[in-house]
């Protein structure tokens, strides 16, 4: 409903009703202001473009105050990470009008974040913007958004880096025994740090022989919820586990009362350093990717590759190591050929090669 009338002080209003069911007014000291108004709500509406007249001049920063309050029911980790992230957003972009921030802003941004950091950091802040960005048009905030693929930097290409079966060893011999099995966990069974940190013997099956991931250290939620599950092992590595394994944990730690993440990585570190070939920065975390990379040496599917590595799709697990699985001309020749010498010979076809047209 929407409708103009004049005021007993001869001033003009204008209304009419919002799609969320609340009335909105204009006053105007001409009619032909109020209607200008009107026409372009009603115009806005019909397009489904219509925001809230309320909050369409709302600042990144007021809208960034809004929409922490709401993610902060988040992991505790997640949150942390998106701050990390808002706080560039918020140097950038704070005093700004949302609907002021162009495709062509974003963009110039992408170009100087990329002089001062890694390419997959960038891609990373891009895409929290466009989740900022989507929140806001869904909470009819603004029209649309300005962060699309037209604005997205180029796309991180890095490679995870895999060790060798020697640098592994390196690793594991390098490492002081209440720390090994920390090696054995993630190149052998692809846990991260968080969750070997807090792997009790209790999580182990010593019998059918597997792990079972819950936690994380400090009963921390793990990363999703397909990182959660049950992960066989051979006999042999719950042998290795078992012989260093402390009475409670499964990294016991120098005094055997287990340790924290942090302490893990504190230790990774001072041993990293000591093996050589291994690049600058190899986490625990890289120790995954070595298992991956033995699983699909192996020959085994996406799908189990994917369910080991506890990821929450398939995509995740290509995006990750897709350039692991074997691709080479030969393989393909190889599934051709196969098809094509099934086929004995074409129908009709004589065996002996002779035309069945052959004069008398």
């Amino acid at each position: 409903m929407a409708s103009i009338k004049q005021r007993p002080d001869g001033t003009w209003r204008a209304r009419y009703r919002g799609p969320d069911g609340k009335e909105y007014a204009k006053h105007a000291k001409l009619k032909r202001e109020a209607q200008a108004w009107l026409d372009e709500a009603t115009a806005a509406l019909q397009a489904g473009t219509w925001v809230d007249p309320n909050t369409s001049k709302m600042t990144m920063g007021e809208w960034l105050d809004r929409w922490e309050a709401g993610y902060a029911a988040n992991k505790p980790g997640t949150v942390k990470s998106a701050a990390v992230h808002l706080k560039l957003i918020r140097a950038k972009f704070d005093t700004r009008q949302l609907r002021t921030i162009r495709a062509q802003d974003v963009k110039i941004w992408m170009a100087e974040l990329s002089e001062k950091y890694a390419r997959s950091y960038v891609y990373a802040i891009h895409r929290r913007l466009s989740q900022v960005f989507t929140d806001a048009v869904h909470d009819g905030v603004i029209a649309r958004s300005p962060v699309s693929r037209r604005t997205s930097p180029p796309t991180p290409t890095q490679r995870p880096y895999v060790a060798t079966t020697a640098q592994v060893w390196a690793l594991y011999d390098a490492l002081p025994r209440s720390y090994r099995n920390l090696v054995l966990l993630g190149a052998f069974a692809g846990l991260r740090a968080g969750e070997m940190a807090a792997l009790t013997r209790a999580d182990v099956d010593w019998d059918a022989p597997s792990i079972t991931v819950s936690v994380q250290h400090d009963g921390e939620e793990l990363k999703s919820e397909t990182s959660s599950g049950t992960i066989p092992i051979p006999a042999e590595l719950a042998a290795m586990l078992k012989a260093d394994a402390g009475e409670t944990m499964i990294v016991p730690g120098v005094f055997g009362r287990g340790v924290t993440a942090w302490r893990l990585n504190e230790v990774w570190s001072d041993t990293r350093t000591t093996i050589k070939g291994l690049p600058e920065g190899f986490r625990i975390h890289d120790l995954r990717h070595y298992f991956a990379s033995l699983l699909i040496a192996a020959g085994l599917d996406i799908k189990v590759v994917q369910t080991r590595m506890r990821h929450a799709s398939p995509v995740i697990t290509l995006r990750s190591y897709g350039h692991l699985w074997p691709d080479t001309d030969d393989t393909s020749r190889a599934a051709v050929a196969a098809v094509l010498g099934a086929r004995k010979s074409p129908p009709g076809a004589d065996p002996e090669g002779s035309s069945s047209d052959s004069a008398d």
